[in-house]
């Protein structure tokens, strides 16, 4: 009984996030899932994106946590558009699902957004399994985390179309194997582009921003 109520509940969020999808697609509108554990730097890292991307294409965000706006206020020092989304409203829930983020659009002018970033709450496990409509999905694995997240979560990497290594900078202090996390990735997703960065130093960030403008591009030429 318990596994049929799950798979409903999961029918319900595929067929909302069809519509969702759609609706992006009429709009013009790339959207991009950005998925990690708590600490990740996955909002600093976002914020960055941000000051690079917004000169020239027009963001906004959604950020997902269970409580507070503190990554939400943060991401707004950028200029764009934010939608907070706390999950404590909805019974404390460690993932967006697909009817959250089309309430969230809501407060948005689609036809004036080119890129959607979701910032999904912090969890390896949850957000893996909700499709909200999106275009791709990224992982953020930070060096501070450990090498085995990969093989210990290995559906989250399994479902990411990329996935960043961060916090580069720390890896002189750190006893953590650059190529045993890449491996290990690689052992759950073998085509998965990964890039190691630092937001600190700059290092890195120019290959994934490279791929992030590379995948809206191509869906505009689709479209």
């Amino acid at each position: 009984m318990e596994i049929q109520v799950v798979r409903k509940v999961l029918d319900v969020n595929d067929a909302i996030a069809e519509e969702n999808r759609k609706m992006f697609a009429q709009n013009g509108v790339f959207v991009f899932n950005l998925m990690s554990s708590p600490g990740s730097g996955k909002t600093t890292l976002l914020v960055e994106t941000l000051k690079r991307l917004s000169p020239r294409l027009s963001c906004a965000v959604i950020v997902g946590d269970i409580c507070s706006t503190i990554d939400a206020d943060r991401l707004a020092t950028t200029g764009v558009p934010v939608v907070q989304v706390n999950t404590d409203e909805f019974g404390g829930d460690c993932h967006l699902a697909a009817h959250v983020i089309r309430s969230a659009v809501a407060a948005l002018d689609l036809s004036a957004i080119e890129l959607l970033i979701v910032e999904n709450v912090g969890n390896l496990v949850c957000p893996a399994e909700f499709d909200m409509g999106e275009d791709r999905r990224g992982v953020v694995l930070s060096v501070t985390e450990g090498e085995d997240k990969p093989v210990k979560y290995p559906l989250m990497f399994r479902v990411c179309d990329m996935a960043i290594l961060s916090k580069i900078d720390l890896l002189p202090h750190l006893d953590f194997s650059a190529d045993l996390a890449l491996k290990n990735i690689r052992s759950v997703n073998p085509k998965i582009p990964v890039f190691p960065l630092s937001t600190k130093t700059g290092e890195g960030f120019d290959a994934w921003m490279e791929w992030l403008e590379k995948e809206i591009n191509a869906k505009k030429q689709r479209t």
